[in-house]
């Protein structure tokens, strides 16, 4: 395992969009536990593959239930509406209010390609809808109604 270091702002990697995944074997594993090392170490609580530089639809998440992994994650379903203040690891020394799903359902595939479906709420929903959003190139600055320094 290695921490790898989160691409900033002005990165152009940060605005492009990630590819799927097609290969789920050792290399796949090995940059998940580098995602979760990195995001720890940086005290985070979620990192897209593109925060690190690489542009595949990998993210990870743990809002303090336990590790979450998603390859290919797709939100098949989005309810209620919910502001909340949100900081990103590339965007260090500021935050914004963004309004996101309060309950989300993704599809999304483990580490070894089994497809799963699953319902998020809350932190973890706005955690995840954040962390998809890099994977296409969004950031949460993008969709802030109001902005501040720390």
């Amino acid at each position: 395992m290695a921490i790898r270091e989160i691409v900033k702002i002005e990165d152009p990697i940060l605005r492009k969009k990630s590819r799927e995944v097609t290969e789920f074997n050792q290399k796949l594993h090995t940059l998940l536990e580098d995602m979760f090392e990195t995001m720890y170490k940086a005290d985070g609580c979620g990192l897209a593959a593109p925060q690190i530089g690489l542009l595949r639809r990998v993210i990870v998440v743990d809002c303090g239930k336990g590790k979450i992994e998603m390859i290919n994650p797709k939100i098949l379903e989005m309810h209620g509406e919910i502001g909340g203040v949100e900081g990103c690891l590339s965007v260090p020394g500021k935050h914004g209010h963004v309004m996101r799903a309060e309950k989300i359902k993704v599809e999304f595939y483990t580490r070894s390609g089994e497809k799963k479906v699953k319902v998020y709420r809350e932190f973890e929903a706005r955690a995840l809808q954040h962390e998809i959003d890099h994977l296409d190139g969004i950031l949460y600055i993008d969709r802030a109604t109001k902005e501040f320094d720390d």
